[in-house]
């Protein structure tokens, strides 16, 4: 995969992610995925991403704005870097309660994909900014 399609593919991923379209994502993920979670642990595969979605539906609304998509030469890894508006919607376990609460989150994320499919997920955001502004 040369770097036009690597640059396209992490497109289509936020592109989904954007339309609430879980399932898009999904298409873009290898089988085996491997997922890190900010400030969180690894988990693998498909079924995992699928109930970390559900997970995050439940408790936040978010949109990306100013998406900004790199990719090595080889395509075989690429980086995001991106603002997340969103809303707290439902208390998430460990965190303040949720209220409706709005933030705004500067982001990035890592690629490593193979095959033509997006194998490894790595996300970063500034956890204790997070919780500033949704008053913990």
């Amino acid at each position: 995969m040369a770097r036009a399609e690597a640059l396209k593919l992490v497109e289509t991923y936020y592109a989904a992610f954007n339309s609430g379209d879980g399932e898009g994502m999904l298409a873009c993920l290898a089988e085996d995925v491997a997922h890190d979670i900010n400030q969180g642990a690894r988990q693998s595969g498909k079924d995992a991403f699928r109930a970390f979605l559900a997970h995050m539906d439940r408790c936040y609304a978010e949109k990306l704005a100013d998406i900004v998509i790199m990719a090595n030469d080889e395509g075989t890894r690429a980086a995001a870097e991106f603002v997340v508006h969103g809303e707290y919607l439902t208390t998430d376990e460990g965190l303040p309660e949720a209220a409706g609460q709005k933030y705004v989150l500067p982001a990035g994320a890592f690629f490593e994909i193979s095959g033509g499919l997006i194998a490894r997920v790595t996300v970063y955001y500034n956890l204790e900014d997070w919780v500033r502004q949704v008053g913990g």
